[in-house]
């Protein structure tokens, strides 16, 4: 299996696990067009798309990624208060709740509750023989469960307190911008003990997303996730490819 990361981040996000058979897209804030690209331009092998919630860098602008899939005939996943948000009612808009598992071709997939300020974000526990049982996170503060027999990871580490702190200091005219950060997204520190807190002993890879462009700093991240954790643990980037499979032979 391959973790295809076309885009992550604020300007966008859309990751695809991918081997020779299926397709499993996960987030749909790029352009149709650049997605359909990293698939060769062969939509069979797509067996549905995962979309965490209604931003426009993961459901695209005015959920514009939604809409581009479903006319495309590609089966959506997501919570209603997503298809609720740019009123979407189609055949292949399907609603998902949290802690109710259901099944996209070989992938068996388990949504979870997050915390966003948004209406019903969801994170995924994703299985599959070859990825085994793959934790996707993003775009949350913390996450209320841990997980047993995680074997790969893809996790928000959005940006550091220190870092925002010698940017923005403590003024006033600052803090609605610190605050939105804050009550919004993963912090590094948060993502440690989010991991901490999860028996790792299976895992292959973690996979550190969505890190900000101002608040973070890649280096640091890897370190202190590397050294936290003692994984394998690799830092996304736009228009990367990643072997993720369960075992590492």
């Amino acid at each position: 299996m391959q973790l295809k990361i076309l885009g992550t981040g604020s300007s966008g996000n859309c990751y695809i696990l991918e081997n020779e058979n299926e397709a499993l897209i996960i987030e749909l804030g790029l352009s149709f067009s650049k997605i359909k690209q990293a698939l060769n331009f062969d939509l069979s092998k797509v067996i549905g798309v995962l979309v965490t919630h209604e931003h426009g860098d993961h459901a695209g602008a005015g959920g514009k990624g939604i809409k581009d899939a479903l006319s495309n005939g590609i089966k959506v996943y997501s919570s209603a208060g997503t298809f609720r948000a740019f009123d979407i009612k189609h055949h292949n808009a399907n609603i998902i709740q949290a802690k109710k598992s259901f099944q996209i071709g070989n992938f068996k997939i388990l949504p979870f509750d997050v915390h966003h300020d948004v209406n019903e974000p969801l994170g995924f526990l994703i299985d599959h023989e070859e990825t085994g049982r793959v934790l996707f996170v993003t775009d949350t503060t913390y996450i209320d469960h841990t997980f047993s027999n995680l074997n790969n990871i893809i996790i928000e580490a959005n940006y550091c307190e220190e870092i925002i702190r010698e940017r923005l200091g403590d003024t006033w005219q600052n803090k609605s911008l610190k605050d939105r950060i804050i009550q919004s997204h993963m912090s590094l520190d948060t993502c440690r003990k989010t991991l901490l807190a999860n028996d790792l002993s299976q895992v292959q890879k973690i996979v550190l997303i969505h890190l900000s462009d101002s608040n973070s700093d890649e280096n640091k991240f890897k370190e202190v996730i590397t050294d936290a954790t003692g994984k394998i643990v690799q830092i996304a980037n736009n228009n990367q490819t990643i072997e993720f499979n369960k075992n590492p032979f």
